[in-house]
């Protein structure tokens, strides 16, 4: 059966109309956002560039700067892991709020009455509730919100475990909602069928689908934490990234290096032990 001519001259025009506003996009893009890669060949460039690699080599390796950076690297992680607990703690249960086939439809409420009365009503208000903390978490960044929160309880790295808790919080929260919709229903019936209740049918039939997806999830996002509370250190949230601030500011660039050689050996460490809990599931 052919298409009508109308549906198949659009479907023909679509890609080229696409492609004409990309580039449209593109090239506005780069002179509204001043792109310029020719200034780093120009010689006020090469000459600040030179000064900036050359003054980080070589790092700084003695056993008194390698003993003072010991508590800040404890202190990164730490922020990464509790803040990501938080996250987990507000994600989880907003997370389930916002899955409509939990709140208010699907197989949990066969049973129920679907009309406008005013149970369903306030089912339906409190997923919506969740869905709109979710965005309004996730929205803002987390830089946001550590500057916010370093506001609120002074320097430290608790700013900085708040800030990825209510951000990172926002962003598990909808994934997690995704994955709670995406579940294979066909269980949770032959759960049902037996007379199970709710309860019963989650924790049997919801949960242990869901489950591998939300922890990998989340072990991706606790490796994303481990970055994010170094950049939040620049705001005084504690941590390495308090400690890069400060030797920036100092021009002891060869401390830069080492301290992004420690960064990169925490990311590299997260994303093993992520990769160990993964392959568990």
């Amino acid at each position: 059966m052919s298409l009508p001519p109308r549906t198949l001259g659009s479907r023909s025009i679509f890609p080229y109309l696409f492609g004409g506003l990309f580039l449209f996009l593109v090239a506005d893009s780069w002179r509204r956002a001043e792109v310029n890669p020719g200034i780093f060949f120009e010689a006020e460039g090469r000459e600040h560039l030179w000064r900036f690699v050359t003054g980080m080599y070589p790092p700084e390796l003695s056993w008194e700067f390698l003993e003072l950076m010991v508590r800040p690297t404890l202190e990164t992680i730490q922020i990464s892991v509790m803040g990501t607990l938080i996250a987990v703690l507000i994600g989880f249960p907003l997370g389930l709020l916002a899955t409509s086939t939990f709140s208010f439809q699907g197989l949990l409420h066969e049973s129920e009455y679907r009309g406008t009365g005013v149970r369903h009503g306030l089912k339906v208000g409190l997923y919506g509730l969740a869905r709109g903390l979710l965005s309004l978490f996730r929205c803002i960044p987390e830089f946001v919100w550590a500057f916010m929160f370093v506001r609120a309880v002074g320097l430290g790295p608790f700013p900085g475990v708040l800030a990825i808790g209510v951000a990172y919080g926002g962003m598990l929260g909808k994934v997690y909602s995704e994955i709670f919709e995406s579940v294979n229903t066909r269980p949770l019936e032959a759960i049902q069928s037996t007379g199970a209740g709710r309860l019963q049918i989650f924790f049997y039939g919801w949960f242990p689908q869901v489950l591998p997806n939300i922890t990998s999830y989340t072990m991706y996002r606790w490796e994303c934490a481990v970055r994010t509370s170094a950049i939040l250190g620049l705001v005084g949230a504690g941590g390495i990234g308090q400690q890069i601030e400060i030797s920036i500011r100092m021009f002891n660039f060869h401390e830069v290096t080492t301290l992004l050689l420690i960064l990169f050996a925490l990311v590299a460490g997260a994303d093993y032990v992520s990769a160990k809990v993964r392959s568990l599931l």
